[in-house]
């Protein structure tokens, strides 16, 4: 993958974006491939589109630099856990558990995942200053570096190198370090997915208009207020007791999107008189509109079968009109009073609904939970508090069966997992409803607290606590439904630099020749060579719980991953490439149509002989690329 990393050299904070437009409108560059704004102006004013000069945006010192982070290439590898991976209850898993920093690992999953995760669900740092987010970039450029490749002058990249080096926790750091995860999160998304972000009022109003900019301001779905406290604090000095989070929520694209609503509550459907169209409630026909709004709708009605009038009221009037409530008494669908000082209402009739589901409150309902039903999950789970604030199953689930609606079977992505919350939310629903729904879950491998209760019990880092509770609520989970047939398991992935350990030397950029590191590929060990066939996997488009196939060709082993061939190993002979054509021409079910090869570990000679060999004509008339990759 060094081909794809070295890009990094030349990605700027728009160059990925022009080549988007370059694509599309090609139209738009002169000969030089510089971009003509102005072209792309006229062709949007052809289609009757509205320009205009004045706009409004967000703006933040390192918004150029986030645009970097967001269009550069992951320098790391994806290192799988194998002997987890293959144990019985993992082998099939779908679900995914990785370790690393969460934007390397979205970047790694879009080749795979672009367009297929239906819901995200997130809870990043809130930024309160007392929840320990700084902004620590490890990243090294120096000021004409950033000046280039950020497109900002130098005070401004003085600037920004200034704060992502000094352990900022400022709004701009903050918007910086979201700004490039929520832009690879928005290619993870189906069309008609959704992501829920949990914050509070110290990011929310940034957080808002960054949606906005990110998933577009149309694809607004709501911002759900949540109750996260379930105790009145009396500590605060202004004796505002802040008892609430915020969830937002913003669709892929709103058009083809919608929450599953409430089920409507069907006991309240009776049929006291045998009305032949079934069981029905009764609904108020009074209407919103004053006599001087809506006289036409100000008017008297009798009950016929004793000629009572009854009046509208005169700041609301009725629903309908007259044409139209003659009709619905004539057809008995409005029921009047025993009493002249009641009101008149209709009969809705429970098979003459729409659909059996209502609104969704923008107030999460009771059964959202608390965050001290999430503490006390975890507490059950590991017998301790090892785990600061975690959120409630019961929040996560409220919103996995509105986002996601009836999708049974849909991957649900948490990118900040903390103690794995969504995971467990994710395999209880599945439980109790037999659905196949997919989690992966992201967490850094942040060290807890050495005074903490969890780094005494042996907990060194985050990660392991989301690691164990997975395990542990899956085991608890199994324990509570004995009949459940669901994915329990999961597979297990992390992220290493491409530059250190066994790979160093290999993105060749010492800074002095003393620095300087050759890398040898014939040394990598098996961990290695897995992590780097996990990398090209994901890169290749096959998703990550699918465990590449091993191909025995006369004693040498190649790894399939449908229709992609992986030669990694060292010594290639002509018999090994002679069984694979073999084996193409003979088994008619094995049909590769890439071969690719790690250059490090083979000579010119076979390269040669091998590239040769798959480009001759076979009996099947597959055409083969053969691609070398550094």
């Amino acid at each position: 993958m060094r081909e794809e990393i070295n890009k990094n050299k030349n990605i700027t904070s728009n160059s990925v974006q022009l080549e988007i437009l370059k694509t599309h409108f090609p139209q738009c560059f002169d000969k030089d491939g510089r971009f003509c704004p102005g072209r792309l102006e006229e062709i949007a004013r052809t289609s009757g589109a509205n320009i205009t000069r004045e706009s409004f945006k967000l703006d933040w010192v390192g918004k150029s630099y986030a645009l970097l982070l967001a269009n550069q290439k992951t320098e790391t590898f994806l290192a799988p856990n194998n002997e987890h991976n293959t144990l019985p209850e993992n082998a099939n898993s779908e679900n995914l558990l990785i370790q690393g920093n969460n934007l390397d690992v979205l970047k790694h999953l879009v080749s795979a995942y672009s367009e297929k995760v239906k819901m995200i669900y997130i809870d990043p740092p809130y930024n309160t200053g007392s929840d320990g987010f700084i902004y620590n970039d490890k990243r090294i450029f120096t000021v004409s570096e950033l000046q280039r490749l950020a497109g900002v002058d130098e005070d401004e990249a003085k600037r920004i190198l200034d704060f992502t080096s000094s352990s900022s926790n400022s709004h701009s750091a903050w918007l910086t370090f979201m700004y490039p995860r929520l832009y690879v999160a928005h290619k993870l998304l189906c069309d008609d997915g959704v992501i829920f972000i949990s914050i509070d009022e110290n990011e929310q109003s940034q957080l808002k208009l960054l949606c906005n900019e990110i998933f577009g301001e149309e694809n607004f779905v709501a911002e759900f207020v949540w109750k996260s406290r379930q105790i009145i604090d009396s500590r605060n000095k202004s004796k505002a007791s802040v008892d609430h989070e915020t969830v937002l929520a913003f669709a892929k694209k709103i058009d083809g999107f919608s929450l599953k609503g409430k089920q409507i509550d069907l006991k309240k459907y009776t049929n006291p008189d045998n009305d032949k169209r079934g069981p029905w409630m009764s609904n108020s026909i009074l209407g919103l509109a004053n006599s001087s709004q809506r006289p036409n709708l100000h008017y008297k009605i009798s009950d016929p079968k004793d000629g009572r009038e009854f009046d509208c009221p005169p700041e609301s009037g009725w629903r309908y009109s007259t044409e139209t409530m003659r009709k619905k008494i004539k057809d008995g669908r409005i029921i009047f009073p025993k009493k002249d000082d009641g009101r008149p209402r209709e009969k809705k009739y429970v098979n003459e609904l729409e659909n059996q589901f209502t609104g969704f409150s923008s107030i999460l309902p009771p059964e959202a939970g608390f965050t001290l039903n999430g503490s006390r999950e975890v507490r059950d789970l590991f017998g301790d508090k090892y785990f600061d604030f975690p959120k409630p199953t019961s929040l996560i689930s409220e919103l996995i069966e509105q986002g996601i609606n009836d999708s049974k079977s849909a991957i649900v992505l948490d990118f900040f997992s903390g103690s794995g919350t969504t995971a467990h939310a994710v395999m209880s629903l599945n439980a109790k409803d037999c659905g196949n729904r997919k989690h992966i879950s992201v967490q850094l491998d942040e060290p807890t607290d050495k005074k903490s209760e969890a780094h005494k019990a042996g907990y060194k880092t985050i990660f392991e606590i989301t690691r164990e509770r997975v395990i542990r609520a899956a085991t608890k989970i199994k324990s509570d439904h004995p009949n459940a047939n669901c994915d329990f398991g999961f597979k297990e992935f992390k992220t290493i630099p491409a530059n250190k350990g066994p790979f160093k030397g290999y993105l060749d950029d010492a800074a002095t020749i003393q620095d300087y590191v050759s890398f040898n590929g014939m040394a990598l060990d098996d961990d290695a060579i897995y992590a780097l066939l996990t990398t090209w996997q994901a890169f290749d488009g096959i998703p990550l719980h699918e465990l590449l196939k091993e191909i025995d060709l006369n004693g040498y082993t190649g790894y399939m991953g449908r229709n992609i061939i992986y030669f990694v190993n060292r010594g290639l002979e002509i018999k090994h490439i002679t069984s694979l054509l073999n084996l193409i021409d003979e088994d008619e079910n094995f049909t590769p149509r890439k071969i690719i090869v790690f250059h490090y570990r083979f000579n010119d000679k076979q390269l040669r002989e091998f590239s040769e060999a798959v480009n001759a004509p076979n009996r099947k008339h597959l055409q083969l690329e053969f691609v070398q990759r550094f």
